[in-house]
């Protein structure tokens, strides 16, 4: 089962690589007011949302402990990510992203991966 949950945690990162590279490379154009929410922002959040339940899965079917309440943050954070993106993602060619709902998708990608790695 551990080579499971690596492989798991491999495609977890790889997620946030993705909606968090995503918006680095639109930063430049969020102070322009021009920022776009990119295909590999909502296929991150998606890959992040899958592998995530399935490591709280994983973990209870081996009998291990899940904080749950640390899991409940996490995922409530990543919703509202997703439905940002989600939401945003097909603005016409002349319509841009909002500074505030680009930067919120930003910063709450940013706390997502300081929850998971500071809260033990």
């Amino acid at each position: 089962m551990d080579p499971l949950i690596h492989a798991m945690i491999g495609l977890h990162i790889i997620g946030i690589a993705a909606l968090l590279g995503g918006f680095l490379t639109q930063m430049k154009a969020m102070g322009k007011g021009e920022a776009r929410m990119v295909p590999s922002m909502l296929h991150g959040a998606l890959t992040m949302l899958v592998t995530g339940m399935a490591l709280v899965g994983l973990h209870r079917a081996q009998g291990d402990a899940v904080n749950t309440f640390k899991i409940g943050l996490k995922l409530s954070l990543l919703v509202v990510v997703l439905a940002l993106v989600y939401l945003n993602r097909d603005q016409e060619e002349g319509e841009r992203v909002g500074t505030a709902a680009f930067g919120a998708v930003g910063a709450l990608t940013t706390a997502d991966v300081f929850i998971a790695v500071l809260w033990t």
